[in-house]
């Protein structure tokens, strides 16, 4: 398999043709129909819990980075998401009006934030890389980088969170 980094995709980029429908499920598109969102291996949305979701748009307003996505790019050219869907999926169906974040003390849409938070979003800078491989070789790959990790239990994330001589 080679990857290839691509760190010039921004949110509006894969924004751009984002095409999602709830009672479909699976088809999801972006990057002007380049995209397969949520291409047959991926499991369906699950970060629309208000929490997950809202989470994603919080890290753009923040500018925190999202971390790495993986695309695979077949041999027909398309794109498809390996790793990074829920996250993709969550700025694009803010980005369309799909759901609100609480900003200012009241619930707000994307169409209602002030046009400095909007291009805030949409300029964020993505780190993709893009594979290309065999078929096997890209479901060893998908099977690799999904691997659960072990969730931290809540005093260590309290110790992530503060630090200091007591903590020490």
């Amino acid at each position: 398999m080679i990857p290839t980094l691509h760190t010039d995709w921004t949110v509006g980029d894969l924004c751009r043709g984002f095409v999602y429908n709830e009672y479909e499920g699976k088809g999801l598109f972006g990057l002007d129909g380049k995209l397969t969102i949520q291409p047959e291996y991926q499991r369906h949305y699950i970060y629309n819990d208000g929490k997950k979701d809202v989470a994603v748009i919080d890290s753009l307003l923040k500018g925190y980075p999202l971390g790495l996505i993986y695309f695979n790019q077949t041999p027909s050219g398309q794109l498809e998401v390996l790793d990074g869907q829920q996250r993709i999926t969550s700025f694009g169906r803010f980005v369309t009006d799909k759901f609100a974040i609480l900003h200012n003390g009241r619930e707000t849409y994307f169409s209602g934030l002030d046009d400095v938070l909007k291009e805030k979003i949409l300029k964020s800078r993505l780190v993709v890389f893009v594979c290309k491989g065999t078929e096997p070789e890209i479901k060893e790959w998908f099977e690799t980088i999904n691997i659960v990790g072990v969730p931290l239990n809540s005093q260590e994330r309290r110790n992530a969170v503060h630090s200091g001589p007591f903590v020490t």
